[in-house]
């Protein structure tokens, strides 16, 4: 584990040090991230101006579930964001380096290239979600130890289809459009899934599954949860993830080096 967190840390000051020497490019990045999370709150509120509620949920519920969904999403870009960076390396033969280092090829292909940009949002989204766990006078530390413990189910489930697109990627060297779809479909998960009819709902929250990543956190939170579908959130985040390292080992069986 050491040696992990040394290597990762090599790896993250040398990506941070690459990204700031383009600084504006960095600023423009930040700004326009900001800029959209600041328009989704306009439109959030602006709608429940009209409606006081959202599928049962008051004004300050709905941010929270947005919030919440920021702090996954900046989460997994913060984490994982070499796997954008993974077709080139199979393309042009860099991954074979990976494989004769003496560290996980899996971990070097996931997270070792951090974003500096999702990593200085997640202080004001920290604050943020600690304000209105305030403003919806959440102190019970049970609940909030569950909505963390969710939260980590959340990155785990993340962390397995991140690997399932680098399996894809071995095998077909295509990675782009899945992570565009995965993005995508995690997207949906800005508001509460209840907001969808069945079956749509009922699919993204114990198929895909969006609902337990983005939502689960937040109904546990708020005490609208059941303990079965706690359970059932974490036994599915941690077969998902087994099955993704099968695939990710039988890709490697598959893999032919660029040299080949």
């Amino acid at each position: 584990m050491k040696k992990y967190l040394k290597v990762w840390w090599i790896f993250t000051f040398n990506s941070f040090q690459s990204q700031l020497l383009t600084r504006w490019a960095v600023l423009l990045f930040l700004i326009s991230k900001l800029l959209r999370f600041f328009i989704f709150v306009v439109f959030i509120v602006l709608l429940l101006n009209k409606t006081n509620t959202l599928a049962s949920y008051t004004l300050n519920q709905t941010l929270f579930f947005f919030l919440t969904f920021s702090l996954i999403d900046s989460l997994v870009q913060t984490i994982f964001r070499e796997v954008y960076r993974f077709r080139p390396a199979i393309i042009n033969g860099t991954f074979d380096f990976y494989l004769i280092k003496p560290f996980s090829p899996l971990f070097r292909a996931l997270a070792t290239g951090p974003d500096i940009i999702d990593l200085i949002l997640l202080v004001p989204l920290f604050g943020a979600i600690v304000y209105f766990m305030i403003q919806l006078n959440i102190s019970d530390p049970l609940r909030v130890g569950i909505y963390i413990f969710l939260i980590f189910i959340a990155l785990i489930i993340s962390l397995a289809f991140h690997i399932l697109v680098l399996s894809l990627a071995v095998f077909t060297t295509e990675i782009d459009h899945a992570i565009l779809v995965y993005r995508d479909i995690t997207g949906m998960g800005r508001f509460p899934m209840d907001i969808y009819r069945e079956p749509l709902r009922g699919i993204l929250t114990y198929l895909l599954p969006v609902g337990i990543m983005m939502s689960f956190p937040v109904q546990a939170l708020i005490g609208i949860l059941s303990p079965v579908l706690i359970l059932y959130a974490a036994v599915f985040a941690f077969i998902l993830l087994f099955a993704a390292m099968k695939v990710w080992n039988i890709s490697l069986q598959h893999y032919s080096s660029a040299s080949s």
